[in-house]
């Protein structure tokens, strides 16, 4: 019997892979012989360099770069050697939760960091790049990774603009004549679940400003500075993205990627399930799990789950998944190719010691054995 497992991080508790080796002990349980596949498996979120990184055999990185308040920070990504990818997360070097509550300004933090990972990772080698970019700090449009890279965002005094949102009010030029020569080799997939366009009502600084820091007068002159960026930007390459969906995506850094760096913007879950060919695994296998921390009705919505059971699927593979916990609307993913959800939560537990990462993979173990004893019964 060959299953395949590829389940979502339960965040603050099990990575992806510990997640999957866990239910595999289970498995073990009841099926010593069966052929056990475990895949990493994200959604271009919290967890993807990791799950990425070492589920596919590469090695993770720590790069000391500019954080969004300007001072030095540690970003990790990770490094898979043969395909000369790198795998970032823009919330390593640009993330809110690098910023303290009191702090949180996106008139002043920057990108530049996010530049600084991609440049590290071109001096080791790498040309593709995948790159997560929710959970940001930021509205400057992306011009801090910019200029990391090269690019001349100038004042009128033909010098970088300032840091944060607030640079793009000084912005008069933009120029491309000292961009690194190693980014004509690169290509950019770059994983964006959001729809948000650049400026207006539906833009990255009304829809996400707030819960930036911005008030509701900075949201009004982010929005302006940001429209005058687009048609700099326009004027110098002869076209704008700044109305296709993605583009407000981290304060517009979706806009820097698509305009400046030809990259592509997909759902998280599409770049995860190919770039690791799920696919190839899945089509021969009698059954699949899945899952991930909380399954409910935003599961349908591009979650990592339900991307598995759609490959499932188109083979009439059956296909279960393991949550933490579910909500009522979860009865949703049966009609999204899960066929059975189990919460693996045993006892009455506080929140923190089910969080726990020892107990969190006991229960994952123990609810994985007893469904497999039903599925060995039902085989029999």
């Amino acid at each position: 019997m060959k299953i395949v497992v590829a389940i979502d991080s339960l965040k603050g508790s099990l990575s992806s892979l510990e997640a999957g080796q866990a239910i595999e002990q289970g498995i073990r349980r009841v099926l010593p012989d069966a052929h056990i596949c475990v895949r990493p498996m994200a959604d271009g979120g919290e967890g993807t360099v990791e799950a990425l990184t070492l589920g596919m055999g590469g090695r993770l990185e720590t790069v000391s770069v500019t954080g969004p308040l300007g001072k030095p920070v540690n970003c990790t990504y990770g490094i898979l050697p043969k395909q000369q990818t790198a795998v970032i997360e823009m919330s390593g070097a640009a993330g809110i939760t690098l910023v303290p509550q009191a702090e949180q300004n996106p008139l002043y933090t920057t990108t530049y960091g996010v530049g600084e990972t991609i440049k590290d990772a071109m001096a080791k080698g790498c040309r593709h790049f995948i790159v997560g970019i929710g959970g940001s700090a930021t509205n400057d449009g992306g011009i801090g990774m910019l200029q990391a890279l090269g690019f001349g965002m100038l004042g009128k005094d033909a010098k970088q603009v300032p840091f944060g949102a607030n640079g793009l009010n000084h912005l008069t030029a933009i120029t491309d004549e000292h961009i690194l020569t190693e980014l004509s080799e690169c290509d950019f997939r770059v994983a964006c679940d959001v729809r948000n366009v650049l400026c207006g009502e539906k833009g990255c600084s009304a829809v996400f400003g707030p819960q930036k820091g911005a008030t509701p007068e900075m949201i009004g002159q982010m929005d302006e500075w940001l429209a005058g960026y687009a048609a700099l930007t326009a004027v110098k390459y002869g076209k704008s993205y700044a109305k296709k969906p993605g583009t407000g995506a981290a304060g517009g850094l979706g806009f820097a990627f698509l305009s400046y760096l030809n990259a592509v913007l997909e759902p998280g879950v599409k770049i995860i399930l190919e770039e690791t060919c799920l696919e190839d695994e899945i089509k021969d296998a009698d059954l699949v799990v899945t899952g991930e921390g909380q399954l409910d009705g935003q599961s349908i919505m591009g979650k990592a789950p339900v991307g598995v059971a759609a490959i499932a699927k188109k083979y009439d593979i059956p296909v279960i998944a393991f949550s933490g916990c579910v909500s009522k609307d979860a009865v949703l993913c049966n009609t999204h190719g899960i066929d059975a959800f189990f919460p693996i939560l045993r006892n009455i537990q506080t929140l923190p010691e089910a969080m726990k990462q020892e107990n969190a993979a006991q229960n994952m173990r123990d609810t994985a054995e007893q469904v497999f004893r039903l599925i060995r019964l039902l085989r029999a």
